[in-house]
């Protein structure tokens, strides 16, 4: 299935180019990235039409089309047709956009096509971003877009409770988009909690590094239903990632549980920092757990690993020696099975 998402993003790109000239637009182009976040399932796979133009056939929730060019200049119709549609005319939604000429666009469809069945209903809408990006504007970082998209979460706010940032995201309603955070390409783990930042809706794990994303920029989602009971029992609640080159959503990690934290994030301590030939790190298990334990470099290298093994509930010192590294900053990850939380720290010698 995720293969053959990526290969209608790759068709959809394609007949964009294709059809550009055809269509009649001569007044440039812009770049535009169309991601699918529509959890109501009547519109869980959808045909995309730019004026008569089939654009993309067949598209699937949570599947997202790469950069392709886009007319800009004249005003144009997209239309949201059901799969298999013959037409435009066939159309559930439509609405009219006028881009400009190199610019860089993001288009989320969202939100509730349906008259009954989902609580709250949130109308369905392409939401758009007009300063969006393919690529990191630092190579050494993750540039993250995140959109709030759950139709039946409350105003949220993100904290970065891994690296220590604190809060990333304050108050992001539902349609909203989050600027660009430009962050150093480390393992992250977020908490998302309502508004006034004491209830923990969900925590997860965002392995920028492990994943070796440096130099990308990407979209961050809140997809699906926090209840899915009164949404037609339709997807759950999670955090989706859009990559540059289209196709099927990255879930990210779901600590499903406030309980299955099983570090406690306050125990953790780097020391000294700065450090020269050694570095101490002390941490606290809630309950038994494996540790594993990585050092990175700014892009995103691991430089050292460790598993330090099964170790009981109770507070442990670990000992690294460093005399090997290189000056400049670095980043620790401590990880059990659930948990994941990354420090910086510099090196000077």
């Amino acid at each position: 299935m995720k293969k053959l998402a990526l290969l209608l993003s790759i068709i959809a790109a394609f007949t964009l180019t294709a059809f550009s000239n055809d269509i009649g637009f001569k007044s440039g182009t812009a770049r535009v990235q169309v991601i699918h976040n529509s959890a109501d399932m009547a519109a869980e796979t959808v045909d995309v039409y730019l004026n008569e133009t089939l654009l993309l056939d067949n598209f699937m929730f949570r599947t997202a089309s790469p950069f392709i060019d886009a007319p800009a200049g004249e005003e144009f119709t997209i239309a949201i047709a059901g799969p298999d549609s013959q037409s435009a005319e066939e159309a559930i939604w439509t609405q009219n956009y006028t881009l400009e000429a190199d610019e860089t666009y993001v288009l989320i469809a969202n939100g509730i096509v349906s008259p009954s069945g989902y609580d709250p209903v949130q109308a369905f809408d392409i939401y758009v971003y007009a300063m969006g990006r393919e690529m990191a504007s630092n190579d050494m970082n993750t540039d993250v877009l995140v959109f709030h998209g759950a139709t039946d979460a409350p105003t949220v706010d993100v904290v970065e409770t891994g690296a220590g940032a604190g809060t990333i995201v304050d108050n992001l309603m539902y349609g909203d988009f989050q600027g660009y955070l430009e962050l150093p390409t480390a393992n992250y783990q977020l908490s998302i909690k309502d508004e006034s930042g004491s209830e923990t809706v969900a925590v997860y794990n965002v392995p920028l590094a492990a994943l070796g994303l440096e130099g990308a920029a990407l979209v961050t989602v809140a997809s699906g239903f926090l209840n899915p009971a009164n949404n037609s029992n339709g997807p759950g609640f999670g955090l989706w990632v859009a990559l540059p080159a289209g196709g099927a959503l990255v879930e990210l990690g779901n600590i499903t549980s406030i309980d299955e934290v099983l570090l406690d994030e306050s125990s953790i301590n780097v020391y000294p920092n700065p450090a020269t030939n050694n570095i101490n790190l002390d941490f606290s298990l809630q309950e038994r757990a494996n540790v594993e334990l990585s050092i990175f470099d700014l892009t995103g290298s691991i430089v050292k690993a460790e598993n330090l093994g099964t170790l009981s509930q109770a507070s442990h010192n670990k000992t690294i020696n460093i005399n090997d590294l290189n000056s400049g900053l670095y980043f620790m990850s401590i990880s059990t099975e659930e948990t994941v939380i990354t420090r910086k720290f510099q090196i000077i010698k």
